[in-house]
């Protein structure tokens, strides 16, 4: 799918989900302190969330945010993917995230993620039910762990680790491209 396609396949899986579990548009857009405006552009397809508006979004509904990189397709073999088979989630400030993962019942998640410059998971702080951690494969990476506190700059070959329910912000500050290998468990 090319980007177009995959935000308006993003809109449908937050429509669908929420309208599945019985949320109006106003209680939403208030549980993630957003407008209902930009909420409903985002269910348009008209507007990308951040990275920070879609793990916001998933834990008002309850749902982990993997829950959005589902794909709709089979593979074969099912515990093997290949780059023409991952879904991709474009957001807006500059992030793109792809599915590496095969399975999203197993017990941790993969992402490649790509932070033009000056791209950013948003202004708000991640929560994340999850731990997570990271692995610089390009570029830098900037973190804010805590509110506060001073931000870390990450290079190739740099990693992180974060445990779950903490809440952390990051950027790309640098004028080349980054790339990062997440996991989820």
């Amino acid at each position: 799918m090319n980007p177009q396609q995959e935000t308006e396949h993003l809109a449908a899986l937050i429509r669908d989900l929420r309208k599945h579990k019985k949320v109006t548009l106003s209680e939403l857009a208030a549980r993630i302190n957003r407008s209902v405006g930009f909420l409903s552009q985002v269910e348009r397809g008209v507007s990308r969330p951040t990275v920070a508006d879609l793990t916001a979004i998933g834990e008002a509904l309850d749902t982990p945010a993997a829950y959005f990189y589902h794909l709709g397709q089979t593979r074969a073999p099912t515990c093997v993917t290949r780059p023409g088979e991952r879904r991709t989630v474009y957001f807006a400030d500059g992030v793109t995230d792809v599915l590496v993962s095969p399975s999203m019942s197993a017990g941790f998640t993969m992402l490649e993620s790509f932070l033009e410059p000056g791209a950013s998971s948003g202004e708000r702080p991640i929560h994340d039910r999850d731990e997570q951690g990271g692995f610089i494969l390009e570029g830098e990476l900037t973190i804010w762990f805590a509110a506060g506190e001073e931000p870390v700059t990450l290079g190739p070959n740099d990693a992180f680790q974060v445990a779950a329910n903490n809440r952390i912000r990051y950027a790309n500050l640098s004028a080349q491209r980054t790339r990062v290998m997440w996991v989820f468990t």
